[in-house]
């Protein structure tokens, strides 16, 4: 797509969302949606017998008539988006176009178009989480047996399995989705009730021909959507404030990912890795370098969505009476940038998933050097059960814990196990079978593998569409 590099452009016009995403808040697809707008509420007009045939038929044949430099030319004049846009359409529609928004005022234009838009990015945002699932569901499936040693506060912890891991973030994704549907409910037109919100120019209008809800369901059936029962000039903004905390969500969900992919990615750790090509280049100064450019570009879109629910909480909690126009500026780009953030993040986060490298030597390496501490709890149950004092035990293993950790931090296989094989206080009740089973890491990672089978069939059957949708032809 040709750009003018000349001037300031957006990144989402081109660096960073799907071309999905670009083409439904272009300007040619906000103007069409407009002239759908017009369309419905013309037809259901002309039901009242305001409009007769031949002019529809003109004002349908110009929908996607859209001639932004002439509406532009126009707009400098008038200093109305809408207004210069109805004008152009009008005078394309020759004698028709007179019989265009009869009764309405400009909100029953925008804000319809705007839920339309609203619908079709939540479908494209609920589409690229099906994808993201997709990958998850198969790492899963994958990894579900193999054995890590899980952290917590960034400190080693007990083994648990790469699998059960992913499933974390699978469900974050899954919880995503349920509320997005949830709001998607939500998301309605404002209908066709005028200036204020009370349909008195309709009335008006259609006096001793139909009923302004009559003509109002009439246009919204067209539109295939629900109208609000009772607006202001425009829909409740606290709409636009749920829609862009849903997506603030779903960013949220993808950070976490991305985030310990980074740390996982550490030399000092390095268990997972993003995907990095032979030509990439991770440094202009060091050649080396291997940076997760990719889940850092997740995180830094993440950290932009989440703090944009904020200006859309201002816009529904200041709109005074019955509208100020202080909350279009701004949603002109909130919105907008709100998908493609989240667009994106999706995109990469399907490729991380997908192409993420899995070091399996180093995982085993790590869990061999720190599972056996957290076995000591298990060491320590098992003394307790053969009739050991439990304090005395308790002493006695953390002492030999303290030993073993120095040696481990010199760069030397944790000796743990061998030095409570060799304590005497220990084997007097636990025998060299019975010791080695308590440093089984199989042994402690509990329902871990369970619950990665149940978590795949969850994901198989409760959003078998979303996923059907983002992979064609995947079975379930």
């Amino acid at each position: 797509m040709e750009q003018d590099f000349s001037n300031y452009l957006s990144v989402f016009s081109w660096r960073y969302g799907s071309a999905e995403m670009r083409k439904l808040f272009s300007e040619v697809e906000n103007r069409k949606k407009w002239r759908k707008v017009w369309m419905a509420l013309a037809r259901a007009q002309g039901k009242a017998g305001l409009i007769d045939e031949k002019h529809l038929k003109k004002i349908e044949e110009n929908i996607g008539n859209i001639d932004i430099a002439a509406a532009h030319k126009i707009e400098r004049e008038i200093k109305h988006d809408l207004m210069a846009e109805l004008k152009v359409f009008a005078q394309q529609s020759g004698e028709a176009g007179g019989k265009l928004h009869l009764g309405a005022t400009s909100m029953d234009i925008e804000d319809n178009a705007e839920a339309l838009k609203l619908h079709e990015g939540i479908k494209i945002i609920k589409r690229g989480i099906g994808a993201c699932l997709i990958a998850y569901r198969k790492q899963i499936k994958k990894y579900k047996n193999l054995q890590i040693i899980a952290q917590t506060h960034l400190q080693t912890a007990e083994p648990s399995t790469l699998g059960y891991r992913f499933t974390i973030y699978a469900q974050d994704l899954l919880l995503d989705l349920e509320l997005l549907e949830t709001v998607e409910k939500m998301v309605k037109g404002k209908g066709f009730k005028g200036a204020v919100g009370t349909s008195a120019a309709y009335e008006k209008l259609l006096k001793g021909k139909m009923k302004p809800e009559e003509m109002e369901k009439l246009a919204m059936q067209e539109l295939k959507l629900t109208a609000f029962e009772a607006t202001t000039q425009t829909y409740p903004r606290k709409i636009d404030f749920l829609v862009v905390s849903a997506l603030a969500s779903v960013a949220a969900s993808l950070h976490k990912f991305a985030f310990d992919l980074r740390i996982l990615q550490s030399p000092f750790i390095y268990e997972l890795a993003e995907p990095f090509g032979d030509k990439q280049v991770g440094s202009s100064a060091m050649p080396f370098k291997r940076n997760p450019i990719k889940a850092e570009r997740v995180c830094s879109l993440g950290r932009f969505v989440s703090a944009l629910p904020q200006v859309m909480w201002g816009n529904a909690a200041n709109s005074l009476l019955e509208r100020t126009l202080d909350d279009s500026a701004n949603r002109r780009i909130v919105i907008p940038e709100a998908f493609f953030g989240v667009d994106e993040s999706l995109r990469i986060c399907q490729g991380l998933i997908e192409g993420m490298v899995v070091n399996e030597v180093q995982i085993r390496r790590n869990l061999d050097k720190y599972a056996p501490f957290a076995m000591t709890e298990v060491l320590l149950v098992e003394l307790a059960k053969k009739g050991a004092d439990r304090q005395k035990m308790h002493e006695l293993i953390r002492e030999m814990s303290m030993m073993a950790w120095r040696v481990v931090q010199e760069g030397k296989e944790n000796p743990l196990k061998k030095l409570a094989m060799e304590n005497k206080a220990i084997s007097k009740y636990l025998s060299e079978a019975e010791i080695k089973d308590a440093f089984n890491t199989r042994s402690h990672i509990g329902n871990a593998i369970d619950k990665c089978e149940r978590f795949d069939s969850l994901i198989g059957s409760s959003i078998r569409h979303e996923l059907s949708v983002a992979r064609k032809g995947t079975e379930f």
